[in-house]
């Protein structure tokens, strides 16, 4: 379950009527079966407003069972104005917090990570809200078929706001714990950056929420409303990661791989049309709502924009200047050899990074850099971000990637294609792709998205993965020798 979706759920569409204190407790599914809890509680003191949320999920990957958890706190005026908010994200050992306090237009954010703090002042969004002012937002529009509300929420773990645009459905009959009721439907999209989330939400008469779906990484996950025995009641089993596998039509052999391969993929449900980015070795061709991928092993020069500074320099996901990473940085170095060239200095650094990650497991969610330094364990996840924040101590541009690459067998099932990891970095004049996790970057790999390292960026390109189905899979024959 990506961290950005746990925080993004922390922002109910709607919540109950003003009151002293008020707690509501709700149960987590995923595709039916209960994986957590949600508890949110929403309390004002004097000219206060202050709002509680917290929710704890365990998932399974392969079989590999994961605890995630995000507890935030917002501070508010009565009239609904930003003061102050508290957010701490948990995936297993990797916690992340983040508070903030809001004072007009700007507002001074604390972050901890890997158990650095750092501090820095950022110009609050224009027109931002918290809870208690999208709630009262809520309150202003009429429940009312086809009534719309655009709303900008802030997002602590980006630093950043998104929009959030609702609509009210029809009243609609729905099924909770406590029997079916007539409820409002209200639907939500909320605008990430290159990514559209959208979810579905029914509230009662006071805009209470009762239930609330959306789909994650091709799953549905619902949350209802029931009482604390309910939502706190054991969790069952729920291997998410193996239903975001893409079976593949047909094997693809070593030979196949080493040149390049040709990908049709189709939009599920006549859903909107797929879009993925060129990169230097992949080209994309529109087909109606489908797209064609073409990706070679080998890089071609001139697809895509240069790096820029912030390829460059560490942030709060790839700490490159921390002491821990900078030495090992000079340790893989030693390793590598001197050399000028770039691109040999990446697969040196690919190779040190797969040898130096000794426990390779499924159970870390995910990890910054420096946590990897201090703990060398984890996925792709992990070695993507290490080897991309290695690069850039060593002066290299480099981004993370996320996308798909092929397995001939993952998790008992044969011919798939998995939610992948790893990084491009600026060598010999273009965007050359580099995998730590398997034996290097080859035909195999669609990229979907790149980014710095963040999760909150890298896990929203991966909506696509309920989104499109892979329908034919074609070796180019004559790109072999390419």
């Amino acid at each position: 379950m990506p961290r950005h979706l746990l925080l993004l759920l922390l922002s109910l569409p709607g919540v109950v009527q003003a009151a002293t204190v008020d707690t509501h407790w709700y149960a987590v599914l995923l595709d039916g079966r209960k994986i957590g809890q949600f508890e949110s509680t929403r309390e004002v003191r004097d000219t206060r407003v202050i709002t509680r949320q917290s929710m704890l999920i365990e998932i399974e990957r392969a079989g590999t069972r994961m605890a995630l958890g995000s507890n935030e706190t917002s501070e508010e005026t009565l009239d609904g104005k930003p003061l102050a908010f508290d957010n701490s994200s948990r995936m297993s050992d990797s916690e992340t917090r983040v508070v903030g306090l809001v004072d007009g237009r700007r507002a001074t954010v604390r972050y901890n990570n890997a158990g650095a703090w750092s501090e820095r002042t950022i110009d609050w969004p224009r027109g931002a809200l918290l809870p208690e002012g999208l709630r009262l937002a809520m309150l202003d529009m009429p429940l009312e078929a086809g009534a719309t509300l655009r709303a900008s929420s802030f997002q602590p773990a980006s630093f950043d706001a998104i929009e959030v645009t609702t609509t009210v459905g029809a009243r609609e009959s729905v099924s909770l714990p406590g029997g079916r009721q007539r409820l409002t439907r209200i639907d939500q999209s909320f605008a990430f950056p290159g990514a559209a989330l959208r979810s579905t939400a029914w509230v009662d008469e006071t805009r209470e929420v009762r239930k609330l779906s959306m789909a994650v990484l091709g799953v549905e996950m619902t949350m209802v409303e029931c009482d604390k025995t309910c939502a706190t009641a054991p969790n069952q089993t729920s291997d998410v990661f193996s239903r975001t596998l893409v079976h593949s039509p047909r094997a693809l052999a070593r030979r196949d791989l080493d040149g390049a391969v040709r990908y049709t993929f189709v939009p599920r449900d006549r859903g909107a049309a797929l879009h993925l980015a060129d990169t230097g070795e992949q080209r994309v061709t529109a087909q109606g709502k489908g797209i064609a991928v073409e990706v070679r092993r080998q890089a071609s020069a001139g697809v895509g924009a240069p790096p820029e500074a912030v390829d460059y320099a560490a942030n709060d996901w790839l700490q490159s200047g921390a002491p821990e990473v900078a030495a090992l940085a000079r340790r893989a170095l030693a390793e590598v050899g001197e050399t000028p060239d770039e691109d040999a200095r990446m697969r040196g650094l690919e190779r040190f990074v797969r040898g130096f990650i000794t426990s390779k497991t499924l159970g870390v969610g995910y990890a910054s850099a420096l946590e990897i330094a201090r703990k060398p364990e984890g996925d792709c996840t992990e070695h993507a971000v290490l080897l991309a924040a290695l690069g850039r101590s060593l002066g290299i541009a480099t981004r993370v990637v996320d996308g798909l690459a092929y397995a001939p067998e993952f998790a008992g099932q044969r011919q798939v294609f998995v939610p992948h990891a790893w990084v491009q970095a600026w060598t010999d004049g273009a965007w050359r792709s580099y995998d730590a996790a398997l034996a290097g970057f080859d035909a195999g790999h669609v990229a979907f998205s790149a980014g710095d390292g963040d999760p909150w960026r890298f896990y929203q390109s991966l909506e696509l993965l309920g989104r499109l189905e892979l329908k034919r899979v074609e070796p180019l024959q004559d790109a072999r020798a390419q």
